[in-house]
């Protein structure tokens, strides 16, 4: 079984069911009702710090009651199935301590009973332990690292951190809750918005997107240059501006790696777009490096939140081969925009387009972008490629 059992931050992760407790008031924790903490308890660093347990008591609503092996009987599920499970979600191993609480056996019972039920495969409901794990261990280590640690500063001499912690997280807690399930439900609804207009099932799992990488130029560089809380506040920055622009123009931010960004696109348009818009902004901010972006349109593999496929790697060998402050995409994603009349073939075709609808009295068709074919180059994994160079058509 695995399960945090340090009793420090890292715990807020544990709760997949229970709800907040409230075991002080507004003050918070009173020293005299602290309990007693023995080995049945807690063990390590949490039987040295009954605050620590505190904390963790208020959070995840509940008192340890189970061990791993008290808990999958409960439940009902092996001993096996319960520690996969738990894995599955991150937690580490803890042996047979007394760690785990009654919202610990409810998850249990709900996850071996959707399998029970046949909703979910064994292996499925694997994965939405991962899934779910991975992405909300992230979120609450944020939280930790950026969000509490800047608002539980001491306001008073002699105030412990825990003295101010606690309170704000009793006040917090529900209120972030409701937000988390509020934010889940809208992108729930969303991304079966996308996938119940795929065209057949095959589309749902392999599906055809654009995919554009944007990153930082000399990087590396910079690294070497900052300090490190200076290189925080730009990675901060350049991550911040690409995910409200990839998410203002229709996109979806994938994932962030520091000085790079992946996002995806139904539409070929709006891949273009949110390309130039970060290419625009990021020349107009003075603090910020110069950046590249590469983009690729074609089949790609969607996994737990994740896009797999020679159409991403296609778009980070794009990316790598890029001019500075610079588009370039694939021939695929380059026939794709004219194909939707985003952009003409050539400008000659434009030309030719323009005086025919001049000749009929119509009005000329609009292109939003440009493309300019560049020289084709070797690229490693993937053959010869022919590069476009992608801009907005003035």
């Amino acid at each position: 079984m695995t399960v945090d059992d340090t009793g420090s931050g890292a715990g807020a992760q544990r709760g997949p069911d229970g709800g907040p407790a409230h075991p002080a008031g507004p003050a918070g924790p009173d020293a005299s009702a602290i309990p007693d903490v023995d080995d049945d308890k807690a063990d390590g660093e949490s039987a040295k710090n009954p605050l620590a347990l505190q904390l963790e008591q208020l959070i995840l609503g509940a008192d340890r009651r189970y061990t791993p092996f008290q808990a999958a009987r409960s439940a009902g599920v092996s001993m096996e199935l319960a520690s996969r499970f738990w894995r599955a979600m991150g937690f580490p191993d803890i042996g047979q301590a007394k760690a785990l609480t009654e919202a610990d056996v409810l998850a249990l019972r709900r996850l071996a009973g959707l399998v029970e039920a046949g909703l979910l495969s064994e292996a499925m409901a694997v994965q939405v332990a991962r899934s779910t794990g991975q992405t909300t261990a992230r979120l609450a280590e944020w939280q930790i690292d950026s969000f509490l640690e800047g608002l539980t500063e001491p306001p008073e001499p002699g105030m412990t951190r825990t003295e101010v912690t606690y309170p704000l997280i009793e006040l917090l807690l529900p209120e972030l809750e409701e937000f988390l399930v509020y934010v889940w439900r809208r992108q729930l609804a969303a991304a079966t918005g996308r996938v119940v207009q795929a065209a057949d099932d095959e589309e749902m799992v392999d599906r055809r997107l654009a995919v554009g990488f944007a990153d930082l130029v000399g990087f590396t560089r910079l690294t070497r240059r900052m300090e490190e809380e200076e290189l925080g506040e730009l990675v901060e920055a350049f991550e911040t501006t690409a995910a409200d622009l990839v998410a203002a123009h229709g996109g979806r931010l994938i994932k962030t790696l520091g000085d790079e960004v992946l996002y995806a696109a139904d539409d070929a348009g709006v891949a273009a777009e949110i390309a130039l818009r970060l290419i625009e902004t990021m020349a107009n901010d003075e603090t910020m490096p110069e950046l590249r972006v590469g983009i690729a349109f074609g089949t790609v593999t969607t996994r737990m939140g994740d896009v797999f496929g020679t159409t991403v790697n296609l778009a980070s060998r794009l990316t790598s081969i890029a001019p500075r402050d610079a588009v370039l995409v694939d021939g695929a994603f380059a026939e794709e925009l004219t194909r939707t009349g985003d952009a003409p073939a050539s400008e000659a075709q434009a030309a030719e387009a323009a005086a025919a609808a001049e000749k009929e009295g119509e009005e000329p068709p609009s292109y939003r972008f440009a493309l300019q074919p560049m020289w084709q180059r070797p690229v490693r994994g993937l053959g010869i490629v022919e590069p476009w160079l992608l801009a907005r058509r003035t």
